[in-house]
């Protein structure tokens, strides 16, 4: 059956708009067509369509990929203003809906959501026993504004100004290593003694950036300083655990178990962790529900390595009033060595 370009009252249709929505945010034919499942061809041919239709050119194609035209960036910003109407519309149902029921989407990076929030999914999923969690674990952070999730916790701040924004606290980072580790190498003096050591980094969009690896370490290469590279805070960890050098984790492993050793001398980072959903999602009583569980998770009156200023990892309290620790690394300690 032929495509329909234009309905009844003369509008293009809003499949070929959020096509044109797509390749400006893909950046390429190619990128864009193996997001929307179309071939390339197919989906140039819907884009010359539409530009017809409009009886405008919408972009310019370049060996990099594609540029909007003047006209284009008046098109693009209209047919956003469609694409978040439309996605008013889709909140407004689901608002409207008084069943407690249904599938909520958290977004989080891969860090927090394996180690602090998953292991907690037991209080939400005893007093929401009829809900759905998908929990979305990972580095890019979800655009919420495009119901790429209901809520999303993440390590960057958002910008869009449509969305609510709310700081849940502070993530300190620190150096830790295995016992294993030290007992080949020793503990580290200072940064100064850190070449003769072995580096496990994590490297990622919501991590320390290897610019602020190069701004800690002025002048000092990676190659035979660094032993691992990685995007995933599992993998990160259990190269840690496992001696393969030092690596930076959040305080609160040992909180949860972790059989490391904090190492001190050594640069510390600090990030802020932020909660963001937009503003009619409130309304949506599954997602309020997750809010309200995703900010009690990460109080820093009952989990103190939240708070603003650091608090070393041998000074916080082995049990917390009122607060369920799970021992997440606790059943693994015998290939820590």
């Amino acid at each position: 059956m032929e495509h329909a370009l234009v309905s009844e009252s003369g509008m293009p249709d809003w499949q070929d708009l959020r096509l044109f929505l797509e390749l400006d945010r893909r950046g390429s034919f190619r990128a864009a067509a193996a997001a929307v499942g179309l071939s390339i061809n197919t989906l140039r041919r819907r884009i010359d369509d539409l530009e017809a239709q409009l009886g405008v050119t919408l972009i310019t194609r370049h060996a990099a990929g594609v540029r909007l035209t003047s006209e284009g960036e008046t098109i693009l910003a209209a047919t956003r203003t469609m694409e978040s109407a439309a996605y008013s519309v889709l909140r407004a149902r689901d608002a409207a809906s008084a069943t407690p029921t249904g599938e909520v989407r958290i977004a989080v990076t891969e860090g927090l959501g394996t180690f602090w929030l998953a292991p907690r999914l037991v209080e939400f999923q005893r007093s929401n026993p009829r809900l759905v969690v998908d929990l979305r674990c990972t580095m890019d952070p979800a655009d919420v504004g495009r119901l790429e999730a209901d809520v999303a916790v993440q390590l960057v701040r958002p910008v869009n100004p449509d969305l609510k924004v709310v700081k849940l606290g502070r993530l300190h980072v620190m150096p830790f290593a295995a016992r294993s580790y030290l007992d080949i190498y020793g503990h580290p003096s200072g940064v100064e003694d850190a070449a003769r050591h072995r580096i496990v980094l994590q490297v990622s969009s919501q991590t320390v950036s290897m610019a602020e690896y190069d701004r800690h370490t002025p002048g000092m290469p990676q190659s035979g300083y660094v032993t691992l590279k990685t995007n995933v805070s599992s993998a990160h960890y259990w190269a840690v655990a496992n001696g393969a050098g030092i690596g930076w984790l959040p305080t609160y492993a040992a909180a949860i178990g972790a059989r490391l050793v904090p190492l001190d001398g050594l640069v510390q980072v600090g990030l802020d962790i932020w909660l963001t959903y937009h503003p009619d999602a409130e309304r949506i009583d599954r997602v309020r529900q997750a809010i309200d569980w995703i900010r009690g998770s990460f109080d820093p009156a009952r989990f103190p390595w939240f708070r603003e200023a650091f608090i070393h990892p041998r000074d916080l309290p082995a049990t917390l009033k009122g607060a369920t620790m799970p021992e997440l690394f606790a059943g693994f300690a015998g290939m820590e060595r």
